[in-house]
């Protein structure tokens, strides 16, 4: 006959403990000392991928870099301001 097993989780000091605890052990084999949680994901928002030349990526990226944000953020700007100045094609 099968055994059950439970295993039974460590005491953390801190979130790095943790990680390092699961980055060696299997979270499935404590599952049943994990606390079951709820939430919700919004799927309404969409990311695409798009692709650039590695050149004008240098460039993208020293211009962000300058500007102390993220390529994204300084793109998605870019991209708002091009959108708004051509108008809708709708």
């Amino acid at each position: 006959m099968a055994e059950s097993k439970s295993n039974s989780l460590p005491q953390f000091n801190s979130q790095t403990e943790l990680v390092d605890f699961f980055d060696t052990h299997d979270m499935g084999d404590y599952a049943d000392a994990l606390p079951e949680v709820s939430f919700e994901v919004d799927l309404q928002r969409s990311h695409y991928l798009v692709s650039v030349d590695e050149g004008i990526m240098q460039n993208l990226l020293e211009i962000a870099r300058e500007k102390q944000i993220s390529v994204e953020l300084l793109l998605d700007g870019w991209l708002k301001e091009k959108v708004e100045e051509v108008g809708s094609i709708n």
